[in-house]
């Protein structure tokens, strides 16, 4: 049986859930309160982070890292073009949303209006927050931009780059905080994605104390 240690609103642990989704692989999830810093979960991953996934026989850390080793031993469906400059264009994507997207916004949104109240750290800094909301505008018109060019993020089919952009956007609209009517094309986009299969169990997804949206679990939005 495959397991993974996650969170429910962790990008990083998302991606990962819909890329063993898509490959149709069933997964046992274990929620872990990585903060809390556990020596049975610390022996897992010594770096104290989501997602760690126990797989094979191994146990592994590092999301993009677990995505492309899932991809590797389960090549269908693809979520990997062939062509190494198409597999470039993927991993800068997917380096793009899990760095400097998650830095510029994520972190500081969910960090602040939900991580600090699940962790019992205070109030949330409304300028931490409000900086987090106006950067989302630029990555948004950078995603419009694209998809003017291309039908998916990184070319004319999806790819783990698109779980990537999906994971983080998917964490905020749990929260209500996108703006989808900024850019037609990524409202269109996450329609796409949000309707798979392989997200199902996202909109299923419950923060105690912390209802989600109420359009979030909405497939037509």
């Amino acid at each position: 049986m495959i397991r993974l240690y996650h969170v429910a609103l962790s990008p990083f642990c998302r991606k990962v859930r819909l890329t063993l989704a898509e490959k149709k692989l069933e997964v046992e999830l274990v929620e872990e309160r990585y903060w809390e810093q556990q020596p049975d979960f610390l022996r897992r991953n010594p770096a104290g982070k989501v997602p760690v996934l126990k797989m094979d026989g191994m146990v592994m850390a590092e999301s993009q890292a677990i995505c492309e080793y899932i991809e590797e031993t389960h090549p269908e469906a693809p979520l990997m073009p062939r062509d190494p400059a198409a597999r470039y264009e993927v991993r800068r994507l997917c380096a793009w949303f899990d760095d400097k997207f998650n830095d510029e916004v994520t972190a500081k949104v969910m960090g602040e209006r939900v991580w600090k109240k699940v962790r019992k750290e205070g109030y949330p800094d409304s300028k931490t927050v409000k900086a987090g909301l106006s950067a989302i505008k630029y990555h948004l018109d950078y995603m419009g931009w694209l998809l003017d060019q291309r039908r998916w993020l990184a070319g004319d089919v999806m790819t783990l780059a698109d779980f990537a952009a999906a994971a983080h956007l998917s964490c905020l609209d749990y929260i209500s905080d996108v703006d989808w009517n900024r850019q037609e094309a990524v409202k269109d986009w996450y329609a796409k994605i949000k309707s798979r299969p392989a997200f199902r169990s996202l909109l299923a997804d419950q923060l105690p104390g912390m209802p989600p949206a109420p359009q979030y679990a909405e497939l037509d939005f």
